[in-house]
């Protein structure tokens, strides 16, 4: 009798053990969680990139709070050692802290589930940060921006690898944490691996960004897997506008994503909970400042000025901008005419000298830095042999873009900025701006700045003259009084 009941009791373990690395949910289960329906939705598509041989990238953008971390980086790396127990891991999130506590979780995990999991962890191989399996397999933590030598992973994880957004914003930031992810992250993964990048939605240029036109420009395959906090059209979880995520049970995870709305920004609340790194109507600049018109004053009658911010490299990263703008007689600013190109020196500069020759501004705002300082004197050359003469006045550069771009955006706040509503650059210079400071480029920005930085010496356009009125009196007859003399002469 006793041998029956070992008999259905391993029966029922080799059950449920085939059951759990089988199935994500059942091991979720196991583990002590109860999946919502956004978990299951995560769950379907780790289980598509573990088992689908041509899907190898996935993207995870959810809102703090929702467990992502837990289920992408705590029961999945488990799960997939269930299934690939001589396979190995990486994982990685912004500091070496973090993702050693994350590997520490997922080993105690494995531990506590070994018979669920079949899995064994090896007894001289079991460091938080580092650990292997009986059958081979090896799991590695690292902290982004560690190097990571003498290892190859078969699944890459990377959760949240910018500490908060100061780090997303900083160029210098996303430089060094692309150049870890090309340099040390991905060169670590072997041939037919799978990576899973999961992290806040701060900036266009953040690592998924990058990830997402690069693998566009490559025409490779890849998933990604958004959730608002609030959802939008087209809702992955076919919940109806406006309704909150997980808002279905008792944990109240709804109410608290109601009460974060209502304390922080716009902006915050787009990228931190939406996935949208810019509002819809913008952030540092709105898009009720930017007033399209039809039909913009004549020239005649505008105080026009230029700026230009420069690039140097063709077909590089930054653009060179040129801007034409206007003050027509009520004091209203107006963008005329715009020349934004990644381009070689020689082509800017030309088109720099038609704009001034097009328009012929009083003044002309530059940085005066290194490209300056360098193209100076071709610049000047270039002027005096094309006839494009205007007085250029430079600035030195201090402080972040937004600080430098304060002065045009208290402007346009109280006035707003009139744009040509048919202009072929309108819509590259509206969404550049709506989407400042996350953008991907902000070299429109840069010179609309210097724009500002005149607003101390620029001023009205004049009204052309009234046409002057017929004299009174008989027709053949003018007056040649001078000095108020009563003298008058028949012509």
């Amino acid at each position: 009798m006793q041998r029956v009941k070992a008999l259905r009791q391993e029966a029922e373990r080799r059950r449920q053990r085939t059951e759990v690395r089988e199935s994500f949910v059942a091991w979720a289960v196991a583990a002590g969680y109860q999946p919502a329906a956004h978990h299951e939705l995560l769950i379907a598509e780790l289980e598509a990139l573990e088992s689908d041989p041509n899907m190898d990238v996935l993207l995870v953008f959810m809102p703090p709070g929702s467990a992502k971390s837990t289920y992408v980086n705590n029961l999945f790396p488990a799960w997939f050692v269930a299934r690939n127990p001589d396979r190995n891991v990486l994982t990685a999130s912004h500091s070496s802290e973090l993702a050693e506590r994350w590997g520490r979780k997922t080993r105690n995990l494995i531990v506590s589930h070994s018979q669920d999991l079949g899995v064994t962890l090896s007894e001289d191989s079991a460091a938080a940060y580092r650990w292997a399996t009986t059958e081979g397999g090896e799991y590695l933590a690292v902290g982004v921006g560690v190097g990571i030598a003498g290892f190859r992973a078969d699944l890459g994880i990377i959760d949240d690898p910018f500490g908060s957004r100061e780090d997303a914003e900083s160029r210098r930031i996303r430089d060094r944490v692309w150049d870890w992810y090309s340099d040390d992250f991905s060169t670590r993964l072997k041939p037919g691996s799978k990576r899973v990048i999961m992290h806040t939605r701060w900036h266009d240029d953040d690592l998924a960004g990058r990830i997402i036109r690069q693998l566009d420009a490559i025409k490779r395959r890849y998933r990604i897997l958004s959730l608002p906090a609030q959802a939008v059209l087209s809702d992955p979880l076919g919940r109806p506008p406006g309704e909150f995520l997980w808002d279905d049970d008792g944990y109240g995870y709804g109410a608290q994503l109601r009460q974060r709305k209502e304390e922080c920004d716009t902006r915050t609340w787009a990228s931190l909970y939406q996935q949208n790194p810019v509002p819809d109507g913008g952030a540092f600049f709105e898009k009720a400042w930017i007033k399209p018109l039809t039909s913009p004053p004549p020239r005649e009658g505008m105080s026009v000025y230029g700026a230009s911010d420069y690039a140097v490299t063709r077909d590089g990263g930054d653009y060179t901008v040129h801007i034409v703008g206007g003050l027509d007689p009520d004091g209203n600013m107006h963008v005329l005419d715009l020349w934004r190109k990644q381009a070689d020196s020689a082509e800017w500069i030309g088109a720099f000298c038609d704009l001034v020759k097009k328009w012929r501004p009083m003044s002309w705002a530059e940085e005066n830095g290194q490209i300056r300082a360098s193209l100076g004197p071709m610049i000047e050359a270039e002027a005096r042999r094309t006839h494009a003469y205007v007085h250029r006045r430079q600035f030195p550069t201090r402080g972040d873009k937004a600080v430098r771009a304060q002065s045009i955006r208290a402007r346009m706040s109280m006035r707003g900025l009139f744009v040509p509503a048919d202009a072929p650059w309108r819509q590259d210079f509206e969404a550049e701006l709506l989407r400042f400071p996350a953008g991907v480029h902000d070299d429109i920005v840069d010179s609309l700045g210097l724009i500002g930085q005149l607003l101390d010496v620029i001023r009205p356009g004049r009204a052309p003259a009234p046409e002057p009125k017929p004299a009174s009196g008989m027709a053949g007859y003018r007056s040649t009084r001078s000095g108020g003399g009563a003298s008058w002469r028949t012509v």
